[in-house]
């Protein structure tokens, strides 16, 4: 472990999980990575050495497209065991675990049901650190690890990219910060909402904030088909409905004794 020794087996602990896919059906997960994220007894969080990573068989032929990212072959998981098989072990580890993390964790959520995990919550360390870093200019898991560069973080054990455990570690660097920054249960409450993006995102008004655009601009994005785009524009018109009312004068006392006609 990094630093603040773990004496307690019952202490607090995250579980970051990354998949990589086949890209050809719901149940085509071709490897799962792992890293926790424990409380240590100085009441600080630590990046540990439980991690680790498996093979799946997706079942099927794996396409081109997704081979290309991840680099794992049909014939490096023609013998490995089915998800169903390498799943509850994974994410439900012995021990006490107190929720499941991912960048961008409604991917993970998909292949890691309720069933599963036994309905542990999520933290999606995407959606936290639009919160936490917004000034960011981006926010990709890599971006993140490169804009930030978290202490402790070995580079070697991050590589390769878009491999499950290197994912997994480098995701688990910004958790630890995050939780170090905040409480689990606001990075909890954040996860089951919508992504709050600090800029828009795409467009014509592309890098602008969006306390810098018209009620009437707003309004078109409120009704975007993108949910986080359609949450961030609500979330700004109702700040400023707020903003009007609190700017409201008070109506005029009532005197005490009413005028007599």
């Amino acid at each position: 472990m990094e630093g603040g020794g773990i004496s307690d087996t019952a202490r607090a602990r995250v579980r970051v999980i990354d998949l990589e896919t086949g890209g050809n059906g719901p149940d085509d997960v071709c490897e799962i990575g792992w890293q926790d994220v424990v409380l240590g007894d100085d009441e600080t969080w630590h990046v540990t050495e439980e991690r680790g990573a498996r093979l799946v068989n997706p079942g099927r032929p794996m396409s081109p497209d997704t081979i290309a990212v991840h680099h794992i072959l049909d014939a490096h998981v023609t013998d490995a065991p089915f998800w169903k098989a390498v799943a509850p072990g994974v994410l439900r580890p012995e021990g006490r675990i107190d929720a499941l993390a991912a960048h961008r964790a409604s991917f993970e959520q998909r292949y890691c049901t309720p069933r599963l995990t036994g309905g542990l919550p999520w933290i999606c360390t995407w959606k936290c650190a639009l919160r936490i870093w917004p000034d960011l200019p981006r926010f990709s898991n890599q971006m993140l690890r490169y804009q930030r560069m978290p202490e402790g973080l070995v580079h070697e054990i991050g590589l390769p990219a878009h491999r499950a455990m290197p994912d997994a570690y480098v995701t688990a660097h910004h958790l630890r910060d995050m939780l170090n920054t905040v409480p689990m249960e606001q990075l909890l409450a954040w996860s089951v909402l919508p992504g709050l993006l600090p800029r828009v995102p795409a467009g014509l008004e592309r890098g602008r904030s969006w306390d810098r655009l018209s009620d009437e601009v707003l309004d078109d994005f409120a009704c975007s088909r993108d949910v986080d785009i359609r949450f961030t524009a609500r979330t700004e018109l109702e700040r400023r409905r707020r903003g009007r009312q609190d700017l409201s004068p008070d109506p005029a006392p009532e005197p005490a004794q009413k005028t007599l006609l």
